[in-house]
Protein backbone atom coordinates (compact mmCIF):
# COMPACT_ATOMS: atom_id res chain seq x y z
CA UNK A 1 0.00 0.00 0.00
CA UNK A 2 1.12 3.22 -0.91
CA UNK A 3 0.52 6.12 1.55
CA UNK A 4 -0.25 9.93 1.29
CA UNK A 5 -0.30 13.16 3.35
CA UNK A 6 -3.68 15.30 4.03
CA UNK A 7 -2.88 18.35 5.93
CA UNK A 8 -4.68 18.01 9.10
CA UNK A 9 -4.61 14.19 9.70
CA UNK A 10 -1.92 12.58 11.76
CA UNK A 11 -1.69 9.85 10.12
CA UNK A 12 -0.57 8.26 6.54
CA UNK A 13 -4.01 8.50 4.10
CA UNK A 14 -3.78 5.01 2.17
CA UNK A 15 -4.09 5.93 -1.93
CA UNK A 16 -6.09 3.00 -2.54
CA UNK A 17 -8.84 4.01 -0.10
CA UNK A 18 -11.95 1.55 0.43
CA UNK A 19 -15.33 3.08 -0.29
CA UNK A 20 -18.27 1.58 1.58
CA UNK A 21 -21.49 2.09 -0.14
CA UNK A 22 -22.27 -1.80 0.16
CA UNK A 23 -21.69 -1.80 3.76
CA UNK A 24 -25.36 -2.11 5.06
CA UNK A 25 -26.67 -2.35 1.54
CA UNK A 26 -24.94 -5.62 -0.19
CA UNK A 27 -23.01 -6.58 2.41
CA UNK A 28 -24.58 -7.08 6.08
CA UNK A 29 -22.74 -6.43 9.17
CA UNK A 30 -20.65 -9.66 9.37
CA UNK A 31 -19.88 -9.77 5.49
CA UNK A 32 -19.10 -5.64 6.04
CA UNK A 33 -17.18 -6.96 9.09
CA UNK A 34 -15.10 -9.96 7.09
CA UNK A 35 -14.40 -7.00 4.69
CA UNK A 36 -13.13 -4.50 6.58
CA UNK A 37 -11.10 -6.88 8.16
CA UNK A 38 -9.63 -7.93 4.96
CA UNK A 39 -8.79 -4.22 3.75
CA UNK A 40 -7.12 -3.68 7.10
CA UNK A 41 -5.07 -6.86 6.77
CA UNK A 42 -3.94 -5.04 3.24
CA UNK A 43 -2.65 -1.99 4.88
CA UNK A 44 -6.11 -0.33 4.22
CA UNK A 45 -6.14 2.15 6.81
CA UNK A 46 -8.96 4.80 5.14
CA UNK A 47 -12.21 4.30 4.93
CA UNK A 48 -14.72 6.53 2.41
CA UNK A 49 -18.67 6.61 3.80
CA UNK A 50 -21.02 9.06 4.05
CA UNK A 51 -24.11 10.05 6.15
CA UNK A 52 -26.54 8.66 3.61
CA UNK A 53 -25.47 5.29 2.38
CA UNK A 54 -27.59 2.67 3.25
CA UNK A 55 -30.11 5.20 5.28
CA UNK A 56 -27.07 5.31 7.71
CA UNK A 57 -26.41 1.35 8.14
CA UNK A 58 -23.17 1.95 6.37
CA UNK A 59 -21.87 4.01 9.17
CA UNK A 60 -23.43 1.81 11.90
CA UNK A 61 -21.47 -0.78 10.65
CA UNK A 62 -18.28 0.83 10.54
CA UNK A 63 -18.93 2.29 13.79
CA UNK A 64 -19.50 -0.97 15.39
CA UNK A 65 -15.97 -2.46 13.38
CA UNK A 66 -14.09 0.23 14.65
CA UNK A 67 -15.05 -0.24 18.39
CA UNK A 68 -15.30 -4.28 18.36
CA UNK A 69 -11.62 -3.86 16.57
CA UNK A 70 -10.11 -0.97 18.77
CA UNK A 71 -9.25 0.35 15.50
CA UNK A 72 -10.17 4.02 15.47
CA UNK A 73 -7.04 5.29 16.21
CA UNK A 74 -4.88 3.65 13.78
CA UNK A 75 -7.94 4.07 10.74
CA UNK A 76 -8.61 7.49 9.02
CA UNK A 77 -12.01 7.95 8.40
CA UNK A 78 -13.59 10.15 5.85
CA UNK A 79 -17.52 10.79 5.73
CA UNK A 80 -19.60 13.38 3.99
CA UNK A 81 -22.94 15.38 5.00
CA UNK A 82 -25.07 18.00 2.83
CA UNK A 83 -26.37 15.14 0.31
CA UNK A 84 -29.39 17.08 -1.00
CA UNK A 85 -33.11 15.08 -0.46
CA UNK A 86 -35.51 15.03 -3.04
CA UNK A 87 -37.53 17.67 -1.81
CA UNK A 88 -34.63 20.29 -0.98
CA UNK A 89 -30.83 21.14 -1.32
CA UNK A 90 -29.19 20.66 1.67
CA UNK A 91 -26.20 22.79 2.14
CA UNK A 92 -26.69 24.79 4.78
CA UNK A 93 -24.72 25.36 8.09
CA UNK A 94 -27.55 23.58 10.12
CA UNK A 95 -28.07 20.13 7.73
CA UNK A 96 -24.64 20.25 7.48
CA UNK A 97 -24.31 20.42 11.74
CA UNK A 98 -27.15 17.86 12.03
CA UNK A 99 -25.66 15.38 9.26
CA UNK A 100 -22.12 15.88 11.22
CA UNK A 101 -23.67 14.75 14.65
CA UNK A 102 -25.47 11.85 13.58
CA UNK A 103 -22.29 10.59 12.08
CA UNK A 104 -20.10 11.16 14.83
CA UNK A 105 -22.92 8.99 17.15
CA UNK A 106 -22.88 6.09 13.96
CA UNK A 107 -19.59 6.72 14.04
CA UNK A 108 -18.91 6.01 17.77
CA UNK A 109 -16.32 8.60 17.63
CA UNK A 110 -15.58 12.11 19.28
CA UNK A 111 -14.27 13.01 15.87
CA UNK A 112 -14.00 12.84 11.80
CA UNK A 113 -10.57 12.77 10.22
CA UNK A 114 -11.74 14.29 7.05
CA UNK A 115 -15.14 15.90 6.74
CA UNK A 116 -16.26 16.30 3.17
CA UNK A 117 -20.00 18.10 1.84
CA UNK A 118 -21.14 15.41 -0.57
CA UNK A 119 -23.23 17.67 -2.45
CA UNK A 120 -22.68 22.08 -3.67
CA UNK A 121 -25.88 24.57 -3.90
CA UNK A 122 -24.43 27.57 -5.96
CA UNK A 123 -27.31 29.75 -4.90
CA UNK A 124 -25.52 29.64 -1.34
CA UNK A 125 -22.96 31.84 -0.32
CA UNK A 126 -20.15 30.19 1.04
CA UNK A 127 -19.25 32.65 3.59
CA UNK A 128 -21.43 30.70 6.18
CA UNK A 129 -20.65 27.56 5.34
CA UNK A 130 -17.20 28.23 5.67
CA UNK A 131 -17.37 29.45 9.11
CA UNK A 132 -19.94 26.29 9.97
CA UNK A 133 -16.80 24.29 9.06
CA UNK A 134 -14.66 26.16 10.72
CA UNK A 135 -16.70 25.99 14.13
CA UNK A 136 -16.57 22.30 13.95
CA UNK A 137 -12.81 22.00 13.16
CA UNK A 138 -12.03 24.56 16.26
CA UNK A 139 -14.04 22.09 18.68
CA UNK A 140 -12.32 19.36 17.47
CA UNK A 141 -15.24 17.33 15.94
CA UNK A 142 -13.45 17.49 12.50
CA UNK A 143 -9.78 17.12 11.92
CA UNK A 144 -9.92 18.72 8.19
CA UNK A 145 -12.69 19.22 6.03
CA UNK A 146 -12.86 19.24 1.85
CA UNK A 147 -16.01 18.80 -0.30
CA UNK A 148 -17.27 15.90 -2.77
CA UNK A 149 -19.03 17.56 -6.15
CA UNK A 150 -17.91 20.93 -5.63
CA UNK A 151 -16.27 22.57 -8.99
CA UNK A 152 -12.87 23.95 -8.25
CA UNK A 153 -13.93 27.66 -8.84
CA UNK A 154 -16.26 27.40 -5.98
CA UNK A 155 -13.64 25.88 -3.53
CA UNK A 156 -10.94 28.59 -4.87
CA UNK A 157 -13.67 31.11 -3.63
CA UNK A 158 -14.33 29.82 -0.34
CA UNK A 159 -10.07 29.24 0.42
CA UNK A 160 -9.79 32.89 -0.78
CA UNK A 161 -12.30 34.33 1.99
CA UNK A 162 -10.98 31.78 4.51
CA UNK A 163 -7.95 32.68 4.17
CA UNK A 164 -8.43 36.56 3.92
CA UNK A 165 -10.39 36.30 7.30
CA UNK A 166 -7.97 33.52 9.19
CA UNK A 167 -10.05 30.65 8.88
CA UNK A 168 -9.15 26.99 7.98
CA UNK A 169 -10.43 26.57 4.83
CA UNK A 170 -10.97 23.06 2.05
CA UNK A 171 -8.00 20.90 1.78
CA UNK A 172 -8.87 18.04 -0.46
CA UNK A 173 -11.75 17.57 -3.31
CA UNK A 174 -13.74 14.33 -4.31
CA UNK A 175 -14.83 14.43 -7.76
CA UNK A 176 -15.65 11.56 -9.87
CA UNK A 177 -12.49 11.19 -12.08
CA UNK A 178 -12.03 7.94 -13.76
CA UNK A 179 -10.15 6.99 -18.02
CA UNK A 180 -13.48 6.46 -19.27
CA UNK A 181 -15.18 10.06 -20.02
CA UNK A 182 -18.82 10.64 -18.06
CA UNK A 183 -21.84 11.38 -20.77
CA UNK A 184 -23.81 12.58 -17.91
CA UNK A 185 -24.28 12.50 -14.22
CA UNK A 186 -24.89 9.18 -12.86
CA UNK A 187 -26.76 11.02 -10.11
CA UNK A 188 -28.57 14.25 -9.53
CA UNK A 189 -25.54 17.12 -9.06
CA UNK A 190 -22.58 14.31 -9.47
CA UNK A 191 -19.43 16.46 -10.60
CA UNK A 192 -16.61 14.89 -12.97
CA UNK A 193 -13.60 16.10 -14.18
CA UNK A 194 -13.24 13.31 -16.62
CA UNK A 195 -12.63 13.99 -20.88
CA UNK A 196 -12.44 17.43 -22.07
CA UNK A 197 -14.93 19.70 -20.20
CA UNK A 198 -12.63 18.51 -17.03
CA UNK A 199 -9.08 19.70 -18.49
CA UNK A 200 -9.44 23.60 -16.80
CA UNK A 201 -9.85 21.38 -13.45
CA UNK A 202 -7.30 18.84 -14.03
CA UNK A 203 -4.99 21.08 -14.66
CA UNK A 204 -6.31 23.89 -11.56
CA UNK A 205 -5.51 20.34 -9.14
CA UNK A 206 -2.01 19.58 -11.15
CA UNK A 207 -0.92 23.22 -10.18
CA UNK A 208 -2.06 23.73 -6.57
CA UNK A 209 -1.81 19.72 -5.87
CA UNK A 210 -4.60 19.90 -4.10
CA UNK A 211 -5.09 16.24 -2.04
CA UNK A 212 -7.82 14.82 -4.72
CA UNK A 213 -9.94 11.51 -3.53
CA UNK A 214 -11.33 10.32 -7.22
CA UNK A 215 -14.58 8.32 -6.62
CA UNK A 216 -15.81 5.78 -9.50
CA UNK A 217 -12.32 5.56 -11.20
CA UNK A 218 -12.95 2.37 -12.36
CA UNK A 219 -16.16 4.03 -14.24
CA UNK A 220 -18.13 1.88 -11.57
CA UNK A 221 -17.09 -1.38 -13.12
CA UNK A 222 -17.12 -0.28 -17.24
CA UNK A 223 -13.73 -1.70 -17.08
CA UNK A 224 -14.84 -5.04 -15.29
CA UNK A 225 -15.41 -6.11 -19.13
CA UNK A 226 -18.68 -7.71 -18.92
CA UNK A 227 -19.75 -4.30 -20.82
CA UNK A 228 -20.01 -4.70 -24.06
CA UNK A 229 -21.38 -2.72 -27.12
CA UNK A 230 -23.70 -6.20 -28.06
CA UNK A 231 -24.91 -6.52 -24.28
CA UNK A 232 -26.25 -3.74 -23.33
CA UNK A 233 -29.65 -4.70 -23.70
CA UNK A 234 -29.03 -7.53 -20.95
CA UNK A 235 -28.44 -5.70 -17.94
CA UNK A 236 -32.06 -4.61 -16.95
CA UNK A 237 -32.62 -1.98 -14.42
CA UNK A 238 -30.48 -2.89 -11.62
CA UNK A 239 -29.18 0.60 -10.35
CA UNK A 240 -25.19 0.20 -10.60
CA UNK A 241 -25.85 -1.43 -14.58
CA UNK A 242 -28.20 1.06 -15.34
CA UNK A 243 -25.51 3.83 -13.90
CA UNK A 244 -22.51 2.36 -16.16
CA UNK A 245 -24.76 2.08 -19.66
CA UNK A 246 -26.13 5.47 -19.13
CA UNK A 247 -23.25 7.18 -18.20
CA UNK A 248 -20.04 5.22 -19.62
CA UNK A 249 -21.08 2.77 -22.25
CA UNK A 250 -20.79 4.96 -25.39
CA UNK A 251 -18.48 4.26 -28.43
CA UNK A 252 -15.29 6.48 -27.37
CA UNK A 253 -15.18 4.64 -23.72
CA UNK A 254 -15.48 0.75 -25.30
CA UNK A 255 -12.24 2.68 -27.56
CA UNK A 256 -10.58 3.18 -24.10
CA UNK A 257 -11.51 -0.01 -22.72
CA UNK A 258 -10.11 -1.99 -25.82
CA UNK A 259 -6.75 -0.12 -25.26
CA UNK A 260 -6.64 -0.96 -21.75
CA UNK A 261 -6.98 -4.38 -22.71
CA UNK A 262 -4.21 -4.61 -25.03
CA UNK A 263 -2.17 -2.84 -22.80
CA UNK A 264 -3.16 -5.24 -19.48
CA UNK A 265 -2.37 -8.32 -21.61
CA UNK A 266 1.43 -6.74 -22.76
CA UNK A 267 2.06 -6.40 -18.76
CA UNK A 268 0.37 -9.37 -17.31
CA UNK A 269 -3.08 -7.45 -15.83
CA UNK A 270 -6.41 -6.46 -15.86
CA UNK A 271 -7.95 -3.86 -17.89
CA UNK A 272 -9.11 -2.57 -14.64
CA UNK A 273 -5.55 -2.17 -13.42
CA UNK A 274 -4.52 -0.43 -16.20
CA UNK A 275 -7.67 2.04 -15.66
CA UNK A 276 -6.52 2.64 -12.49
CA UNK A 277 -2.87 2.98 -12.91
CA UNK A 278 -4.16 5.64 -15.70
CA UNK A 279 -5.27 7.66 -12.62
CA UNK A 280 -2.87 6.91 -10.31
CA UNK A 281 -0.13 8.31 -12.61
CA UNK A 282 -1.71 11.80 -13.09
CA UNK A 283 0.49 14.84 -12.26
CA UNK A 284 -1.74 15.13 -9.91
CA UNK A 285 -1.91 14.63 -6.18
CA UNK A 286 -4.50 11.41 -6.61
CA UNK A 287 -5.87 9.23 -4.13
CA UNK A 288 -8.55 6.37 -5.74
CA UNK A 289 -11.94 5.70 -4.02
CA UNK A 290 -12.72 1.97 -5.00
CA UNK A 291 -15.47 -0.15 -3.98
CA UNK A 292 -14.54 -3.76 -4.04
CA UNK A 293 -16.30 -6.56 -1.86
CA UNK A 294 -13.63 -8.89 -1.31
CA UNK A 295 -9.77 -9.08 -0.86
CA UNK A 296 -8.68 -9.89 -3.80
CA UNK A 297 -10.01 -6.79 -5.98
CA UNK A 298 -8.61 -4.59 -3.20
CA UNK A 299 -5.53 -6.44 -3.49
CA UNK A 300 -5.60 -6.24 -7.15
CA UNK A 301 -6.09 -2.29 -6.97
CA UNK A 302 -3.18 -1.89 -4.95
CA UNK A 303 -0.87 -3.59 -7.16
CA UNK A 304 -2.40 -1.44 -9.55
CA UNK A 305 -0.78 1.67 -8.08
CA UNK A 306 2.36 0.41 -8.62
CA UNK A 307 1.95 0.08 -12.32
CA UNK A 308 3.82 2.71 -13.91
CA UNK A 309 2.40 4.10 -17.53
CA UNK A 310 5.14 6.23 -19.59
CA UNK A 311 3.14 9.46 -21.28
CA UNK A 312 2.71 8.25 -24.37
CA UNK A 313 0.42 5.02 -22.90
CA UNK A 314 -1.59 7.63 -20.69
CA UNK A 315 -2.22 9.56 -24.19
CA UNK A 316 -2.87 6.40 -26.24
CA UNK A 317 -5.03 5.09 -23.19
CA UNK A 318 -6.88 8.12 -23.39
CA UNK A 319 -7.69 8.18 -27.86
CA UNK A 320 -4.73 11.47 -27.62
CA UNK A 321 -2.39 9.42 -29.85
CA UNK A 322 -2.14 6.48 -32.03
CA UNK A 323 0.38 4.15 -30.70
CA UNK A 324 1.38 3.77 -27.47
CA UNK A 325 5.28 4.21 -28.16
Amino acid sequence: MQYGEIKGINKPVARIIQGTTMIGSDLNEAESFALLDQVYELGGNTLDTAHVYAGGKSERIIGNWLQARNLREKMVIITKGGAHSEDRRRMTPFDITADLFDSLARLKTDHIDLYLLHRDDPNLPVEPIIHALNEHQQAGRIHAFGASNWSHQRMEAANRYAQANGLASFIASSPQYSLAESHTEPWPLCLSISGDEGTEAREWYAKTQMPLLVWSPLASGFFSGKFRRDNLHTFGEREWDEVVVRTYAKEANFQRLERAETLAKEKGVTAAQIALAFIINQPMNMFAVVGPHGKKKFEENIKAAEIKLTPQEMDWLDLKVDSPV
